[in-house]
């Protein structure tokens, strides 16, 4: 029978501090689906055997990240493993990559999310992605954009990473209720940006402007001769997890958009390499300053996306090696998730739930030998929103008081 996410001012007034560390490991997209040729998951292909063994010692469960059949974006994704109801909090990508790079966004101002794209003679998306330019090809391509100017407001383009920006309007009035220009699809044209609201009509007219300067300077500037935008968002205001959970909260992530919803929720942002072993060495680095660390991997989910199986069984495969490396650190609990399933075989994000596994000394082991989306789903926390999850973390590390006399 599912259980109600414990409201965050019970959990605000329960959480205590204590010196217990809690490492949180984030593999974006984690989870897949069959293969049709094997019947297997990348998951389940990947030889795992330290996942194994911690399987074996561990508790599992089979979370819902928004709610059933909703395929939920990074951004709610995250912030339900963080605790937070996404659908009470919904927060736009612009301001997550706007945090992420470090723009000190300011209240009135709007972001949106950008990424260089290939366009061919008719205007029709070749690649959403640009051929995934790298970061030093991209740098050149913002300062470009960095010439448009609109009226009545200022413009802002920062790099994020590879083939992503960030667009950021500067005035009174705007509004970040604005369709995106993305049609997530290749063959189509951009969308034009449109006011989802009439306060927003001024905002989507200046986005489209936007469009029309950037395509008429990246013209020549093949693969990455076009812009597609979305996201479009207004800072918003969110507890912080040292206020709710006090938590002395760290997070380490290579991608800026993770680092932008860790600041979002006052996590302080740890400088990283772009491996996961470059995140392990920071972590242990940073291990007696804070007694929360989220760690964020990427390459799962960018293996997904891509349809690549045999690559995302190799990138869980690497996480595999780097466990024991992790768990020698002793965290008082460990967990490993995902923010979203990223099947390969579906090029993209999914509705379907992600495996969770917990493990503390004070876990009673439910005695699933891997840590797959099967054994997630028989696994003793059963099926669960992922809101949940962080309420389990701090009663494992023993940061819970008791409820009621």
């Amino acid at each position: 029978m599912p259980v109600s996410p414990v409201p965050q001012d019970i959990l605000r007034q329960l959480a205590h501090k204590t010196d217990s560390k809690i490492v949180l490991l984030v593999c974006d997209g984690l989870a897949g689906l069959p293969h049709p040729e094997t019947g297997l998951t990348e998951m389940e292909t990947a030889r795992t055997p330290n996942l194994d063994a911690l399987a074996r010692r561990s508790m599992q469960g089979y979370a819902e990240l928004v709610g059933p059949g909703i395929t939920p974006g990074s951004g709610p994704g995250h912030l339900s493993i963080f605790g937070y109801d996404p659908l009470r909090y919904p927060v736009g990508r612009g301001v997550l990559s706007a945090l992420g790079v470090g723009f000190p966004l300011e209240p009135t101002d709007v972001a949106a999310r950008m990424n260089f794209c290939t366009l061919d003679a008719q205007g029709r998306i070749v690649d959403r992605r640009a051929g995934r330019i790298p970061t030093a090809r991209s740098l050149p391509l913002v300062e470009k954009l960095r010439q448009i100017k609109l009226p009545y407001v200022e413009v802002f383009v920062e790099p994020e990473m590879d083939y992503r920006a960030v667009l950021v309007l500067r005035g009174e009035g705007l509004s970040g209720a604005v369709s995106d220009t993305d049609p997530q699809v290749m063959g189509q044209e951009p969308l034009p940006p449109r006011a989802l609201e009439p306060a927003a009509e001024r905002t989507a007219e200046l986005a489209s402007e936007f469009v029309r300067q950037a395509r008429e300077i990246l013209r020549n500037d093949y693969p990455a001769n076009g812009v597609l935008l979305r996201g479009f968002a207004e800072l918003p205001e969110l507890p912080h997890v040292g206020d709710l959970y006090q938590l002395t909260a760290a997070a380490i992530a290579v991608y800026p958009m993770y680092r932008g919803l860790a600041r979002l929720v006052g996590m302080q942002i740890l400088p990283t390499g772009t491996t996961m072993r470059d995140e392990i060495v920071t972590l242990r680095e940073h291990w007696n300053q804070f007694d929360f660390f989220f760690i964020h991997f990427k390459y799962t989910d960018s293996a997904g996306e891509d349809g690549d199986f045999e690559r995302k069984v190799r990138v869980l495969e690497e996480i595999d090696g780097l466990i024991p490396e992790l768990l020698e650190l002793q965290p008082d609990v460990f967990a490993m998730t995902g923010d979203h399933s990223t099947p390969a075989i579906l090029k993209g994000h999914s509705w379907h739930p992600s495996p969770f596994l917990l493990h503390s000394r004070w876990v009673l082991p439910d005695g699933c030998a891997r840590f797959t989306e099967r054994t997630a789903r028989q696994g003793s926390l059963g099926r669960f929103h992922m809101s949940e999850a962080m309420s389990l973390l701090l009663a494992h590390a023993l940061k819970l008081l008791k409820y009621g006399a």
